[in-house]
This record gives C-alpha cells, structure tokens and sequence, in this order.
C-alpha cells in the first residue's frame, strides 16, 4: 500500500473515529497499540478500543470530537497525528472535556501500521479530573 493512501485514510478516518468505525485494511494483524491508559496488540483488539471509544461517546456525551490537525510523515517509516479531543459531559452542570495529544504511526515495508502509539498532553487523572469541574471554560 502507499503511504499517501494510508494519510489519506487516517485523515478521513480519524476526525469522526467518535461517529462510525475506521477502515483497517491499513493496520497489520498484530498491531500494537498504546496509550495512556491501555496497551495491546491485535486488530481484534483494535476494533474493539474504537468500538469502545464510540460507545462511550454516545453514552457519556451529549458533545464529542476528535479535531485532527495534522497528519504527515514524520520519519521513514512514521506518520505523525497531532490532534485535540473536546467534549461536553452529559451531566446537569455540562462539564467539558479537553485535551490535546498525538498518535504515532509505524508502517512496514508492505505500508501497513503495525504500531500505533498515543501521547496525551496531561495525565488521564487529571482528564477525568476534568468533569467534575461545574462550568470552568479550559
């Protein structure tokens, strides 16, 4: 597969990740993903953590998106996403979530991802520590 294809993919996939499924023609079996708060490998369980990601999405959300800034190779075999996820919890004092993070992407020599790893730009206690705020703008 061509790397150009790939970009093209996750730039069409990533920014509604929260509304329906992404392709995975582009991972490998054994991706390997991480973040942090879960580590794996499989594109089993890959499908189920963006399964999760929309699940939860609708159920705790009134509001959700995944605004993706950029998407490029950063190295030979890497390409970089730099992205924010907001949202707006469905609770009475509508706590809103944010966060900015990136997502490093390692292919083979066939194109295909066989890693996925996620930096997040505050720890996930403090995201979480996020909704218990009653109308703070961040």
């Amino acid at each position: 597969m061509q790397i150009e294809q790939v970009i093209e993919t996750l730039k069409n996939d990533l920014p509604t990740l929260f509304e329906k499924d992404i392709s995975y023609d582009i991972y490998t079996q054994d991706i390997y993903f991480r973040d942090p708060v879960n580590k794996f490998k499989y594109k089993f369980n890959y499908r189920i953590i963006f399964w999760t990601l929309r699940f939860h999405a609708r159920l705790f959300f009134t509001q959700i998106s995944f605004d993706l800034h950029e998407v490029y190779q950063s190295a030979e075999n890497t390409i970089l996403a730099k992205w924010t996820v907001r949202g707006v919890l469905r609770v009475p004092w509508k706590a809103k979530i944010f966060f900015n993070g990136y997502s490093n992407y390692k292919f083979n020599q066939d194109g295909l991802i066989y890693e996925h790893i996620d930096t997040w730009d505050r720890k996930p206690g403090k995201i979480l520590r996020q909704f218990l705020d009653k109308g703070e703008d961040r």
